[in-house]
């Protein structure tokens, strides 16, 4: 029940048909793109705000209720845009979002991780969640594809409705988790308590530390650079109407990377830098060539990152004890999400002097320095 309802979970969570035309929204409304961008800020700063005080929260409480509320504070969000669509609503809701994603974000993994230890199959917790994130890719893809239809059927109030749904669906979901945590001794700490022992691990358990920021190094780069990836599309000259099967390719080459976590969970360091290091390199060949046929080695580069992305999470995980799992994890999301900003504000630096192809090859150098630490590595 435990893996079903996970990947359930995974699956409703990005099944939502308004992802592909909240632009048009905002557009309609009269929105510039200016103040487009600074909804996006308002977002991201809600969520770098919030993630290590949730993960906290997750710690103290229950991870269980703040995967219940999380979608539903996301679902009321998209309500809000559709039932009251002005700026001021929008970013009400993209706080809200946020806010969602931060309760979410630490309390999936630590509940993941956690229920399967109890069970002795804290061995599975890699597999199982490159199959989560495999699932997730799915439903985007879904919900991309159901998207056109039904917008054609009843505008942003169906794409609204149907999104509200899932997110409830989403909580629905959360209470079939079983959660099965401490009574009184660690359950007993309080949220500063909590806070502290988070924060404490990091800083004094190296182990700990050197993998909450290879989780977010090795997150932050091609989840970034992947936002980019139909401008690096149309970079190779094929129609408009190509671009989304090369776009396809590359989420066909993420999904395999993520489903491929289980047999490779023991890698050992080494190869696991080669690994980075040789995506790499297909990334750059690949970019660079500004050829359709590249995406093939550009997808193949995707796929190794997701998948090393799903390792190094798999060891953080291993490596934390007590009682402040989710706790920790929010730190490694806090670092992806601000190394993820600095990606965007690289991309957009480099990209007034120099092609996509070019920029791609760039950004995806840091994986190679990124290899050569986790190499000398005794861990």
């Amino acid at each position: 029940m435990l893996v079903i309802s996970l990947y359930a979970y995974a699956f409703l969570s990005e099944f939502i048909l308004i992802y592909p035309v909240y632009a048009l929204l905002f557009t309609d409304t009269g929105l510039s793109v200016a103040q487009v961008s600074t909804l996006f800020a308002i977002w991201s700063v809600t969520g770098l705000v919030l993630e290590i005080p949730s993960g906290a929260w997750a710690d103290a409480v229950s991870r269980r209720l703040l995967l219940f509320l999380g979608p539903l504070l996301i679902g009321l969000g998209f309500a809000l845009w559709v039932l009251l669509p002005s700026y001021w609503m929008f970013a009400a809701g993209f706080v809200l979002w946020g806010a969602g994603e931060a309760l979410v974000s630490g309390a999936y993994e630590a509940l993941a991780y956690e229920e399967l230890e109890r069970r002795g199959q804290e061995h599975r917790y890699a597999g199982v969640m490159g199959r989560a994130n495999a699932f997730a890719l799915a439903a985007a893809a879904a919900a991309i594809g159901l998207a056109a239809p039904v917008f054609a059927a009843g505008g942003y109030a169906a794409v609204g409705a149907a999104s509200v749904l899932a997110c409830v669906l989403t909580a629905v979901t959360a209470l079939t988790l079983p959660e099965h945590r401490p009574r009184g001794g660690e359950r007993s700490l309080g949220y500063l308590a909590i806070l502290k022992e988070g924060a404490g691990l990091v800083r004094r358990d190296r182990g700990v530390r050197h993998a909450v920021l290879l989780v977010a190094l090795v997150t932050a780069i091609w989840g970034a650079l992947e936002e980019y990836v139909p401008y690096l599309a149309a970079e190779t000259g094929v129609s408009t109407a190509t671009i989304p099967l090369l776009v396809l390719l590359v989420w066909v080459g993420i999904t395999a990377g993520g489903l491929l976590a289980e047999p490779a969970e023991r890698l050992p360091s080494r190869p696991y830098a080669l690994l980075l290091a040789l995506a790499t390199a297909a990334m750059a060949v690949g970019a660079i060539s500004g050829r359709p046929a590249g995406f093939v080695a550009i997808a193949l580069a995707f796929g190794t990152f997701q998948l090393a992305q799903v390792l190094a999470d798999a060891r953080l995980q291993a490596r934390i004890t007590g009682s402040a799992r989710a706790t920790v994890t929010s730190v490694a999301g806090l670092g992806t999400n601000v190394m993820t900003l600095g990606v965007y504000t690289a991309y957009g630096a480099a990209s007034s002097y120099a092609s996509h192809g070019v920029t791609f090859a760039l950004l995806a150098l840091p994986y190679l320095l990124i290899a050569l630490l986790v190499a000398r590595s005794r861990q």
